[in-house]
């Protein structure tokens, strides 16, 4: 009879149902991280148990996995291998192996500092560079071993980490489960693309063609200023560098840019192109900003934008965070003309980053969005950093436009940012390249007309408004 009964409580166990303690939220946050993927749950250790062999039988010869914890004081925390577990008793190489915290709602990643170390395999429980056990010894608890303890295979630190900040310390686990990564496949020789684009070097030159020969709708206008707004790190500059390389014809480097935690961008700066070395200015100023923060006092000032989009701020204005400008002292003796004044605002998001913002920096993004919206200003948006987010993309920049995963980051940041998805553009900056590249280009160039075509229609409004009687 008690034989009976264990094997009762067995069956239960087994068909236990699995249910993810990440929410979706979550779940995207993490799949973020990852690329385009899905998880799938293959060991949960309040169902499963905290011993071993438990989740060897679950998690063994599964491919890439992803390992999140949460302990009693309410930190979700883990890390990724791309490596199967199989007991091997041998040091695992894994480059793209990280720890991973949420913190203030978003997932931080902790790469690793050694491929050489990422975790020894064997028949214990998973460890993360033998310096961060999980469900040590069959217990629902994380182990640190020690500050300074290295791999002493290794010889070297896996990662970087401090316990109070991956886990607040606090050692007990109250759920430990693994998922199953699985990349979604993103490319289809059938798929039709979803958006329709001539690669080739006779469209580059047309589009060339078209941009020099632009004229704005006002002939007040000479050219028309489009402000590029966004995260600091997003690529504003990096863009403006990119369309400078085009019409220079080899790669050039005027505007400040890099992947600083902070804006290396200070000043608002008013950037022409020349049609060539010694050619004319084209029909266009690209002007460029401060990256945004989502911390009160850092980052541009919701009312230095307002200032910029009205044309009280002159090139090379040294942004104070702290402190916003006072239109009035930029104003002078007169207010600002049309051709002084914003026609076209192009907000600037990382394609790697569009499921990881903040609540803040979407609140900052929306109230600038209303107040572009009251000045009738149009606006548009590019995604950058394609290539860092869909590796097919980065492979073949001409299968932008049948990949699913950057179909649906469109869809993304159009729902988040409240704009049409029409209004949404994918392109690649020029930031490691040596040469000038085709598909980069005409990506970068479609992008621009589309500026222009934008800003005519702002003028166009302005003309209509100035038309009415009064």
């Amino acid at each position: 009879m008690q034989r009976k009964k264990m094997h009762q409580r067995l069956k239960n166990l087994s068909v236990a149902p699995q249910t993810s303690s990440i929410t979706e939220e979550q779940r995207k946050q993490l799949c973020a991280l990852l690329g385009d993927v899905e998880l799938s749950l293959l060991y949960k250790a309040s169902v499963h148990g905290y011993q071993d062999s438990a989740f060897h039988q679950r998690c063994d010869h599964q491919g890439p996995t992803l390992l999140v914890a949460y302990n009693h004081s309410g930190y979700i925390f883990g890390g990724y291998t791309s490596v199967d577990y199989t007991q091997c008793f041998q040091d695992i190489v894994d480059k793209e192996a990280f720890l991973f915290s949420f913190q203030g709602g978003v997932p931080v990643r902790i790469n690793i500092n050694s491929e050489f170390s990422a975790r020894y395999d064997d028949t214990g429980m998973p460890n993360f560079g033998e310096q961060l056990f999980f469900c040590y010894r069959n217990r629902p608890v994380v182990h640190h071993q020690g500050g300074d303890v290295f791999n002493y295979r290794a010889r070297v630190n896996a990662f970087n980490f401090s316990p109070a900040t991956l886990y607040g310390n606090d050692t007990n686990l109250r759920e430990c489960e693994v998922y199953k990564v699985e990349q979604i496949p993103q490319i289809s020789a059938k798929m039709t693309p979803w958006r329709n684009v001539l690669w080739t070097a006779k469209r580059r030159a047309e589009l060339m063609e078209m941009i020099r020969n632009y004229k704005p709708l006002v002939t007040s206008v000479s050219r028309v200023r489009i402000l590029m707004i966004g995260p600091v790190g997003a690529g504003k500059s990096s863009f403006f560098n990119s369309i400078n390389s085009i019409f220079m014809g080899r790669i050039t480097s005027k505007a400040m840019s890099g992947s600083a935690g902070t804006s290396l961008t200070t000043q608002f700066r008013t950037y022409p192109v020349k049609d060539g070395r010694e050619g004319k200015p084209l029909p266009f100023v690209l002007c460029d900003t401060m990256g945004l923060e989502e911390q009160t006092g850092a980052g541009l000032d919701i009312e230095d934008i307002s200032s910029i989009l009205q044309g009280h701020i002159p090139d090379r204005y040294k942004f104070n965070p702290i402190t916003p400008s006072q239109p009035k002292e930029q104003k002078a003796s007169r207010p600002a003309s049309l051709k002084e004044k914003i026609h076209c605002v192009v907000y600037m998001i990382d394609t790697t980053k569009i499921s990881l913002m903040s609540d803040k920096l979407q609140e900052k993004l929306t109230t600038i969005r209303r107040k572009v919206n009251s000045l009738g200003i149009t606006q548009m948006v590019l995604m950058t950093k394609i290539d860092e987010a869909c590796p097919e993309v980065e492979k073949d920049l001409q299968s932008l436009y049948v990949s699913s995963y950057i179909k649906s980051k469109v869809q993304e940041v159009s729902s988040r940012l409240g704009v049409p998805v029409s209004c949404v553009l994918p392109v690649k900056n020029y930031s490691q390249e040596l040469e000038l590249e085709l598909n980069c280009d005409v990506l970068l160039l479609t992008a621009l007309q589309q500026m222009l075509n934008f800003a005519d229609d702002y003028l166009d409004d302005v003309c209509s408004m100035e038309d009415k009687p009064k």
